[in-house]
């Protein structure tokens, strides 16, 4: 683990949280002290949580470490996707119109509706019958 100074993220989706630290270094990345590729063994999900760091061409420049928590897999690396962004946009605001024009800065506030009493489902009712 690094110590020093960092730059910091928080990223959030669905019921997942991302805490994503930014330490000057060249290269590396943990997540709940696993390498990255360990954690996020898909690559669509690997791609999605590196997004942040191909746009601004900082692959190479920071080591991060990562904390994730709740939520699932997809959900959490969405949440370190958005942290990452946040951490980067605290290092240098410079990558702010990048970060921006990619769409990376956006919270996604969807969540799972809760079910409703009298219902199956959130929204989902009894079939109705006449007769």
């Amino acid at each position: 683990m690094a110590t020093g100074k960092y730059y910091e993220g928080i990223g959030r989706r669905k019921a997942a949280v991302a805490r994503v630290r930014l330490f000057a270094g060249s290269g590396g990345f943990t997540v709940n002290d696993k390498p990255m590729a360990q954690y996020f063994p898909v690559g669509a999900w690997a791609n999605q949580v590196l997004n942040p760091l191909r746009v601004t061409q900082n692959e190479s420049r920071f080591m991060v470490s990562v904390k994730v928590a709740g939520g699932g897999i997809a959900g959490q690396a969405e949440a370190v996707s958005l942290g990452l962004a946040r951490a980067l946009l605290a290092a240098d605001e410079k990558f702010k119109s990048a970060l921006r024009k990619a769409n990376l800065l956006t919270r996604d506030a969807r969540e799972k509706e809760r079910k409703k009493p009298g219902l199956k489902r959130a929204r989902k009712a009894k079939q109705y019958t006449k007769r």
